[in-house]
Parts: C-alpha cells; sequence; structure tokens
C-alpha cells in the first residue's frame, strides 16, 4: 500500500456562542484537514487547529506546511510506517505543532481504518469512557451561575470556570456555582496565565468553600518558576497547561517539582505520538495528566479520546471543544451522554469522512 495523494482543505467553523477567556475572545475554529488517500481500500483524515497564543502558528502557517512539506514526504510512501515519517517530518515542521497533529491523526486514523479496528483499542483500551468537563468562559457571576446550573441540568458532572482577571470575583463566582449546583459537581479553574503567584494564592484562599478539584495556569507561561511557586504555596492540586509544549517542558515541569498535574492537548504538542511520550514522564513522575482540547472538530476530540482511553494516569479530560460548533463537518465521531464521552466503534478514529 502506498500513499497516492495527499489532500488539504480549511474549514472556517464559527462557535454558536463567542466566549472570553483571560486573554482573548474567542469565536470561530478555524482548522486544516489533511486526507491521506491510497492505491488501498484505506485513507486517513486529520485535522490541525492553529491558535497563535497555544501552538505558535496560524491556521495559514499549518496548511502551508501541510501543502509544502508533509505533501512532497509522503507520497509514495508506506502509509503503515507512521514513527517512520513522524520522525521524517519532527525537524521540518518544528514550530508547527498544529501541523504535525494533522498528519500524525491521519497516520493513525489509516493504521485504524486499515486494521479494521478503532483506534482507542489499538493503542490500549484500558478504559472505554471517560467524563469530560465542560467549559464556562468570563462571565458575570450571575450569568455564570445560571450557565451552571444548565449544563448540571444537561447531566455534565465536571464544570470548568475560566478566569484569571480578578481573584476577588473570580472567588465569588467559584463559590456562587458551589452554592448553586451543590456537592457533587466537580468543579476546576482555569486562569489562563491571568494571575501573579499573589493573586492566584488569595484566589485559592478566598475560594476554598468551593471545594475546587485544580487550579489551572494560574501565572504566565513563560515564567515557570511562578508556577512552581503557587504549586508549593497552595493547597490545591496545580495543573500546567500553557506552560506544557513539548517533551523537554514535560521533564522541566517534572523534575523542578513545578506542578502537581499536566494538561496534555494534541494540538498544542504535536499529536498522539508525542503526546504518549509526554505523558511516560508524566506516569514517571508520579503526576496525573488531563487531556485537553483546543475548539477543534470531533475529530480531534476523538483523538484526544482515543489517548485519554489508552493511558491509566489520565485521570480528567477536558474534551468539550466540539460541542460549541455551529457547524462540525466531523460531527459523530464521538459519543457523549450525560458528560460521559465515549468512542464510536468504527475503525480509527472514529469518523467515516
Amino acid at each position: 500500500m502506498r500513499i497516492t495523494r495527499v489532500e488539504v482543505w480549511r474549514a472556517d467553523l464559527p462557535l454558536r456562542e463567542p466566549y472570553r477567556i483571560a486573554y482573548e475572545t474567542i469565536d470561530r475554529c478555524e482548522t486544516a484537514f489533511v486526507r491521506l488517500v491510497t492505491d488501498g481500500h484505506a485513507t486517513g483524515v486529520g485535522c490541525g487547529t492553529a491558535d497563535p497564543a497555544m501552538t505558535g502558528e496560524t491556521t495559514r502557517d499549518t496548511i502551508q506546511a501541510l501543502e509544502d512539506v508533509v505533501r512532497p514526504l509522503l507520497q509514495g510512501e508506506d502509509p503503515l510506517r507512521p514513527a517512520h515519517h513522524l520522525h521524517r517530518l519532527r525537524e521540518p515542521l518544528v514550530g508547527r505543532p498544529a501541523a504535525r497533529a494533522a498528519v500524525d491523526l491521519a497516520l493513525h486514523d489509516l493504521l485504524g481504518r486499515a486494521g479494521g479496528l478503532p483506534l482507542w483499542r489499538i493503542l490500549g483500551g484500558f478504559r472505554e469512557a471517560i467524563p469530560t468537563s465542560i467549559t464556562i468562559g468570563i462571565l458575570p457571576a450571575d450569568e455564570t451561575v445560571g450557565r451552571a446550573e444548565e449544563l448540571a441540568g444537561r447531566g455534565f458532572r465536571c464544570l470548568k470556570i475560566k478566569g484569571g482577571d480578578d481573584p476577588e470575583v473570580d472567588a465569588e463566582r467559584a463559590l456562587r456555582v458551589r452554592e448553586a449546583v451543590g456537592p457533587d459537581i466537580e468543579l476546576r479553574f482555569d486562569a489562563n496565565q491571568g494571575y501573579t503567584v499573589e493573586q492566584a494564592v488569595r484566589f485559592v484562599e478566598r475560594a476554598r468553600g468551593a471545594r475546587l478539584e485544580l487550579l489551572e495556569q494560574p501565572t504566565p507561561a513563560g515564567e515557570p518558576a511562578l508556577l512552581g511557586r503557587v504549586t508549593a504555596a497552595v493547597p490545591l492540586p496545580v495543573m500546567a497547561d500553557e506552560s506544557l509544549r513539548s517533551l523537554m517542558d514535560a521533564y522541566r515541569l517534572a523534575h523542578g517539582e513545578l506542578a502537581d498535574m499536566l494538561n496534555v492537548k494534541l494540538q498544542k504538542v504535536g499529536g498522539l505520538a508525542e503526546a504518549l511520550r509526554i505523558n511516560a514522564v508524566a506516569r514517571a513522575a508520579g503526576l496525573e495528566a488531563m487531556v485537553g482540547c483546543l475548539d477543534e472538530p470531533a475529530l480531534g476530540i476523538a483523538a484526544g479520546l482515543a489517548f485519554a482511553l489508552a493511558a491509566p494516569n489520565v485521570m480528567y479530560a477536558d474534551l468539550d471543544g466540539h460541542l460549541d460548533l455551529a457547524e462540525d463537518p466531523t460531527a459523530g465521531a464521538v459519543l457523549l451522554e450525560d458528560g460521559l464521552l465515549r468512542p464510536t466503534d468504527r475503525p480509527g478514529l472514529g469518523w467515516s469522512g
């Protein structure tokens, strides 16, 4: 079997409702797709969602990399050697993690389709489903509470509240959500780099009654020592997100004891193969991991889900990036019921397109 054609296209997918985080307002998902067509019966499809703040590239950069680098390197090659191809692409795609993720997903999807097996089973199938959190953007307190009650009523058992503007206001929002949804809903808080060390500590103290499960990336990503200071100062588990972009970052965070948990996003680190390497570091260091996402289509969520289902120490999932898309050409690649995310049992990533 050989790759006969590499198709690349772009999809701009609007959100049903824009939302705000500490450093930007998000209203759409710009995604690059790649399809690997072979001379056999199998094809493979992947997607790359660039975010200048998270992946350091634009969608235009991703498309260009797929067309100018990936296409000539993969055309005519054996598609069932993903490790070989991803190694060859590592240096040419430096600084292009979303492009790497797109081709990584396509190669893994093709492998599953060629073998007639769902990817989550190929990767190990440690568990069959995982609860996912769902995100509430930065809103006034009353609106935050209303959104939390609505999501809990839809069956979600874990809510992630965005903040990072003002620790006192954020603490009030967290406390009011806890009062509204009761003791059985898990609450997580993501400051998206918005706090100083002092503000993060103050937030944790003020929000103690909210019984938060974790605090995600309170301080700027470019200063990992600050994250370590928060981790050492607060009783709440602290998770690294924007501070984790590579295998080396994972080693530094673990070695320096700068975080209690790692948020592994496939688009941020460059795909499934790299996510599995990073998770091996986390597991060796005794760190729990969460699989996260950007705003991305269900195809990308399916890849994150396959990773989450494969690894025993991936205890948390934040795989809601497809839920707010007004249009998703890959809808149906994952199944969601009462906040529990399951794979389809179709081959590869579970999308038949």
